[in-house]
């Protein structure tokens, strides 16, 4: 009885499993049907409809999508390159040196990690003005530049370390900072990939906050941009705008595809300790 239960309990997950996949899949695998197929068949499903590439080119047409990608990349750049800095040196102060106040500001650090990022957007567009940065690509990326979740991520890292490679290294006269760029970030590359996959995925797709502080097509990310093109009143096809909506969500799906593996592995060897 308890083998046949088991069995039994086993078929279901694996049967709710791939009810939960079907359900997620079903929307892209709609939004995928109707890009590559002439508008008149966005409702029916015929297998012999004609292929098609003209939803791409008309999206591409009907918006500055170039522009909206440029600015994407320059924004996920530039918070993946600041975090990465800000983070690393944080991360190496909180895991290895002693100071008055350690435990109450890596408790600010963790503090942050409850603090939902909506919740300060009317005072981050009044620093903003403050700074005559509003309608800006740093305006959209400041608030973000330093991560409670990359310095927590990093130290916990950088304190499985064993300290004998630090005491090594410094033995044959490296500084501190020759330490951290020597022994530290080699050893947490998996992490930093991981974190960084999380990084580029969570600002490629931020919507709200670059919505309220940019104006322009010269400042906007593809979210906002392609949030304006899809407009109700715009009058654009259905079959258009899921094209539109593949070509700015495509590199996501091809870096998922591509590194999954490596993912997954990355927070495995991570290590939260």
């Amino acid at each position: 009885m308890t083998r046949a239960s088991d069995l039994f309990d086993r078929g279901l997950n694996t049967a709710a499993a791939w009810v939960l996949a079907l359900l997620w899949i079903l929307p892209l695998a709609y939004a995928i049907w109707t890009a590559i197929h002439p508008a008149a068949y966005e409702a029916r499903f015929v297998l012999t409809a004609p292929l098609t590439l003209e939803n791409f080119a008309k999206a591409w047409e009907a918006a500055p999508f170039a522009r909206y990608f440029l600015n994407t990349f320059i924004l996920v750049t530039f918070i993946l390159a600041c975090q990465f800095f800000l983070c690393t040196l944080a991360a190496y102060a909180f895991a290895r040196f002693e100071f008055p106040g350690r435990g109450f500001l890596f408790a600010l650090v963790l503090l942050q990690l409850l603090v939902m990022p909506d919740i300060l957007i009317v005072e981050n567009y009044k620093t903003m003005r403050l700074l005559d940065l509003v309608d800006t690509i740093p305006a959209i990326a400041l608030p973000y530049v330093a991560s409670g979740f990359g310095i927590f991520l990093l130290r916990q890292t950088f304190m499985t370390i064993p300290r004998e490679l630090d005491e090594a290294a410094r033995i044959e006269g490296a500084s501190f900072l020759g330490v951290l760029w020597r022994v530290y970030i080699p050893l947490a590359k998996p992490t930093y990939l991981a974190y960084g996959l999380v990084s580029v995925s969570h600002h490629w797709n931020n919507f709200l906050w670059p919505l309220i502080v940019t104006n322009s097509v010269e400042t906007r990310p593809v979210t906002v941009g392609l949030s304006i093109f899809s407009a109700i009143d715009s009058g654009v096809e259905w079959s258009v705008i899921n094209a539109a909506t593949l070509m700015t969500s495509g590199p996501l799906l091809i870096a998922f595809l591509l590194f999954q593996r490596q993912f997954v592995q990355s927070f495995m060897r991570a290590g939260i300790k």
